[in-house]
């Protein structure tokens, strides 16, 4: 573990507590935001390594956060998660066709989302840092 920034865009308390300490427990750092306009601010500010983010959120929504992230070139190779309780099938392809690098869905998978958080590190290492 390298103390990576993690941010977690989440507006549910519990959730994001569950989020908060499976990560900290794990040795990364972790930032919080409750709205997708506070997750803007804070990943150009802090230039986290990775974005885990919920979908549905007050203000603008998850999706519309990414995009935001995808236009600035200061966080367009943030890798993110979507955190989402919508396992459709039509939806887990928008939410793929969006650019989101990966998917975990409500209620998390604690093992699984570490693992995706992991890989997804990793490959960002490798790549430089751009998708």
């Amino acid at each position: 573990m390298r103390n990576e920034l993690i941010l977690i865009v989440e507006d549910d308390a519990n959730s994001r507590k569950l989020l908060r300490d499976a990560l900290q427990v794990t040795g990364y750092a972790t930032l919080e935001a409750l709205t997708g306009e506070q997750a803007l601010g804070l990943a150009t500010e802090h230039g986290p390594a990775l974005v885990l983010m919920d979908i549905q959120l007050p203000g603008i929504d998850g999706v519309e956060a990414l995009r935001r992230l995808r236009a600035d070139p200061a966080t367009q190779g943030i890798p993110v998660i979507a955190v989402t309780a919508s396992v459709m099938n039509a939806q887990q392809a928008e939410f793929r066709d969006a650019g989101f690098d990966d998917l975990e869905f409500k209620p998390v998978s604690v093992a699984g989302l570490l693992r995706k958080v992991r890989v997804l590190l990793d490959e960002s290492v490798a790549s430089g840092g751009s998708r």
